[in-house]
């Protein structure tokens, strides 16, 4: 099965910036990827979307604030997370729209003043 690896987490104060990646095992060319993420006590929920061909697409909450991209060289995604608020404290990961990949550890992101 497919591993994936996320990294960039951290602590932030509000309206600050972070850049979360997710490196796959394998190419993701033709894959639509998604980055989720799970809060302390709340299920997992759907962040933001790439497709294969097409356009992205993005929760309610986080639009105009985050922003996903990816690097099928690199087999990688991105998610850039702009300001920042309390609420997007969670643990962000990364799979296909299919959670077709075997599941990551996570980065934690904490958002705190």
């Amino acid at each position: 099965q497919v591993q994936v690896v996320e990294s960039g987490g951290g602590l932030v104060q509000p309206g600050e910036s972070l850049r979360l990646s997710c490196t796959a095992s394998r190419s993701i060319r033709l894959y639509d990827m998604v980055w989720y993420r799970q809060a302390p006590g709340r299920q997992r929920e759907f962040v933001a979307s790439i497709p294969a061909f097409g356009f992205s697409d993005y929760a309610t909450s986080v639009q105009g604030r985050f922003r996903i991209s990816r690097d099928n060289a690199k087999n990688t995604i991105f998610l850039q997370l702009d300001n920042l608020k309390p609420e997007d404290t969670a643990v962000y990961s990364c799979n296909t729209r299919k959670t077709s990949f075997a599941w990551g550890q996570g980065t934690q992101v904490t958002v705190s003043s």
